[in-house]
């Protein structure tokens, strides 16, 4: 494997997207993932020469449709585009996304975006440095090959302060060998919270999130095209929100994304199952009123992502 090795990230943030963080040195594939929501990333082959703008840094637009995502008590429809950027450069990992909600004005009641008082950008930035290479020696042993300082960082601008979401996560990862084709990463955060859309917990430490990252290659075609599942699970545990806000909200959440990735040299497809448990901190089935009548808060349940996209 050389330092060149490249990877792909797909990412997904608390408001619409789908992402995947960044592995070590590995073998090569294709990837992506994010939009208001979450992260997950995976490694891609050198490109060829010519073929990209970047040698090592890479770049994709991708026009996304998401169904019952549930980052909030009530489940969000939405098509919105995103920028999507990750390489590896010396100890630097990089990935993040940047995405427009709803930039074809189209989504359910409870979406809004750029054009009707929403918010006009929410994005992702998830970096690792690796301190092996920082220090110039080897730290990894048994199955962990190499280990970073993490950080994810996400930010909803919102319409108003209430509807701001700021969050930073720092920590620690590694990359785990696991003896076959499938590549695995894993870190550990602790969360430092700003803006919560006006939640108890705003501007306090409040929690950890364990991450698991997982990709697996499933195959070439003779058309050129190559399919790719790309995994990872956020699990947020330790809040205090629950003994703040009381019992609508919870002191853990869990989400699940699995990503198929069908992809040419530039031209990208994907499908996304992602499953929410305790989506946003809500509790699922807890009677809620913001003003406009009584309902019960879905945080439990799939929610679906579609995307075409282009790499270049």
């Amino acid at each position: 494997m050389t330092k060149r090795t490249q990877k792909v990230l797909l990412g997904v943030s608390l408001t619409a997207g789908i992402g995947m963080p960044v592995f070590g040195a590995t073998p090569p594939a294709q990837g992506e993932e994010s939009a208001q929501g979450e992260d997950l990333s995976y490694e891609v082959a050198p490109p060829e020469k010519g073929t990209y703008l970047s040698s090592w840094y890479n770049q994709n637009v991708t026009l996304i449709g998401s169904k019952d995502i549930s980052f909030g008590p009530r489940p969000v429809d939405d098509i919105y585009l995103e920028y999507e950027y990750f390489g590896r450069k010396g100890p630097f990992e990089l990935y993040g996304y940047v995405d427009i909600p709803k930039v074809l004005g189209i989504g359910n009641s409870h979406d809004s975006g750029v054009w009707d008082k929403g918010s006009p950008v929410f994005m992702e930035h998830e970096p690792r440095v690796s301190i092996d290479e920082l220090l110039g020696r080897k730290l990894g042993f048994g199955p962990f090959k190499e280990f970073y300082v993490a950080f994810d960082w996400i930010y909803d601008h919102g319409h108003n302060r209430e509807n701001r979401g700021n969050t930073l996560y720092s920590g620690l990862g590694t990359d785990i060998e696991t003896g076959t084709r499938l590549n695995l990463s894993a870190n550990l955060y602790v969360r430092r919270q700003w803006e919560n859309y006006g939640a108890a917990n705003e501007n306090s430490w409040d929690g950890y999130r364990a991450q698991l990252k997982y990709i697996l290659p499933l195959g070439t075609f003779d058309n050129g095209a190559s399919l790719t599942y790309v995994g990872f699970t956020n699990v947020d545990f330790g809040s205090d929100l629950h003994d703040k806000a009381g019992p609508a909200r919870t002191a853990n959440a869990t989400v699940a994304t699995n990503v198929l990735l069908y992809s040419f040299t530039h031209l990208r497809l994907m499908a996304v199952g992602r499953y929410f448990h305790n989506g946003g901190q809500w509790k699922d089935g807890t009677e809620l009123n913001f003003g406009d009548g009584p309902f019960r808060a879905r945080s439990n349940g799939w929610g679906y992502y579609f995307g075409v996209g282009y790499q270049f």
